[in-house]
């Protein structure tokens, strides 16, 4: 009998070079525990219909634990002309069962058979990105405790702009890192949709029981309709979208701590085990860490765009094609999985430099904005205070002085009678206390979010919105 699972309509083997060409067990043997996983559900559902007794569906189960159990000891042979995981698992299976083995395939297609698969894995891969972002906002919220008086120079277009808290800094970390997490359980409903029992594309007329598969799988919902599951890899594109914006977070992150790492910033303390040398200047501490999480973000993006052409063109139902989205997803979810589990304990171990930042804080008038504000406050049309600050940072640029060292007497020409008032909000420290509008650096909103977010972290997960028991319930409606 062929070794393919496909082989009885072809009078000869395959060319070597196509078995090379065209296998996928190199990069798809991970979903060893995910195939075995369906399979077990799909032999108990064909035993629950009649299609195998309960006796050959417990026998097939019974094997694949073995099968199981060999993959995990490292003694499955791989082998090229197999093709693929779930051909290896199939003919262990035949070899073990006979052709009770061969029953098992009964009222399902490679199609939906790998899909299934994929799902299984994107489920668990999206559970421990959950796991591993929650850690980094966790890790940002101890350095805002930790840092929680520090005041920091903002940016914008690399150029000091305003103070901000350096707990606030953190805490836009938090949440950015949270619309991630929300993004992904999101992509999660998707995913959480059964295809197993969309055959090739057109479903089957044996009397299958998809519903039963779901509640064993624990999948929200089996999907309508069997030709868009065969061709589906939408979940596959928001789920790389999903990690590509974690990889551009991250980034982000890694790029302004290299800046702020450097002897022209000053403002961090990296821990050195999170750093390396240089093999010929002895004195160098590099960020290579933070190099590669920003490097790593161009493979990440790279395999989106990679899976957004390679279904462009496609009609329906299944192509060959559609093997190509493994490496992919694959490769994101380790890269971004890894960066952020690296990311954590170093954000942790990382300390500002609290002396360096505020001998020169003073520097790049941060308190400008705050006092053009007092002025509309006073009834200054908004855009003459921007103007008449503006004149005023610029006498002091010829003056080599800061605003708070202006005399008098240039902030009443602007609002007569109020020019005393401005010494009091003045500088960066009086500047900072002056922000009271909802999410802002003021030190009471951004008491108020860290005691919103620690509590958070310390509430109890929530359950599943849909079990097993509720699929079973709405079965066949």
């Amino acid at each position: 009998m062929s070794q393919k699972t496909w082989g009885g309509r072809f009078t000869v083997s395959t060319d070597k070079r196509v078995e090379l060409f065209t296998e996928s067990i190199s990069f798809d043997q991970r979903l060893y525990k995910h195939d075995i996983r369906a399979s077990q559900a799909h032999a108990r559902m064909l035993g629950e219909v009649g299609l195998l007794t309960n006796d050959e569906a417990k026998k097939i189960c019974e094997a694949l634990n073995e099968i199981g159990e060999t993959i995990e000891a490292g003694k499955m042979e791989f082998r090229i002309e197999l093709e693929d995981i779930h051909t290896h698992i199939e003919r262990a299976l035949i070899e073990r069962l006979g052709d009770l083995g061969r029953k098992l395939h009964t009222g399902r297609s490679r199609n939906d058979q790998v899909v299934t698969d994929v799902k299984l894995w994107t489920r668990e891969a999206i559970d421990q990105l959950d796991k591993d972002l929650a850690e980094v906002q966790k890790a940002f919220l101890v350095l805002a405790e930790k840092s929680k008086d520090l005041v920091l120079p903002g940016y914008t277009h690399m150029q000091r702009a305003q103070p901000i808290l350096a707990a606030h800094y953190c805490l836009a970390y938090v949440e950015k890192f949270q619309r991630d997490r929300d993004r992904l359980q999101d992509c999660r409903k998707r995913v959480n949709i059964l295809p197993l029992g969309a055959a090739a594309l057109a479903g089957t007329s044996l009397p299958i029981d998809r519903h039963s598969v779901a509640a064993q799988l624990e999948f929200a919902e089996v999907a309508r309709n069997s030709l868009d599951v065969s061709s589906d890899r939408d979940f596959t594109l928001e789920f790389l979208y999903c990690l590509s914006n974690i990889a551009i977070h991250l980034s982000s992150w890694a790029e302004e701590w290299i800046f702020w790492a450097s002897t022209e910033f000053d403002f961090l303390i990296l821990p050195d085990a999170f750093c390396t040398g240089s093999s010929i200047m002895p004195h160098k501490k590099n960020p290579d860490v933070l190099e590669l999480t920003r490097g790593k973000t161009g493979r990440v993006i790279g395999h989106l765009q990679h899976m957004f052409i390679t279904l462009k063109g496609l009609p329906m139902a299944y192509n060959r094609d559609l093997q190509e989205d493994k490496p992919a997803l694959f490769d994101s979810f380790d890269t971004v999985s890894l960066s952020l589990q690296v990311a954590a304990p170093m954000i942790v171990e990382t300390l500002f430099k609290a002396d360096r930042i505020t001998a020169r804080l003073e520097d790049g008038f941060l308190d400008a904005t705050t006092l053009m504000e007092y002025f509309i406050s006073k009834g200054v049309p908004m855009r003459s205070a921007h103007e008449a600050i503006g004149n005023l940072v610029r006498e002091c640029e010829s003056r080599k002085c800061r605003l708070a060292e202006l005399p008098v007497e240039k902030f009443e020409d602007i609002l007569p009678g109020h020019g005393p008032g401005v010494f009091a909000l003045l500088g960066v420290q009086k500047s900072l206390t002056s922000f009271r509008s909802y999410g802002s650096t003021s030190p009471t909103e951004v008491q108020k979010q860290l005691d919103y977010w620690n509590e958070l972290f310390q509430a109890p997960v929530e359950s599943k919105p849909e079990t097993s028991a509720k699929l079973k319930k709405r079965k066949k409606k």
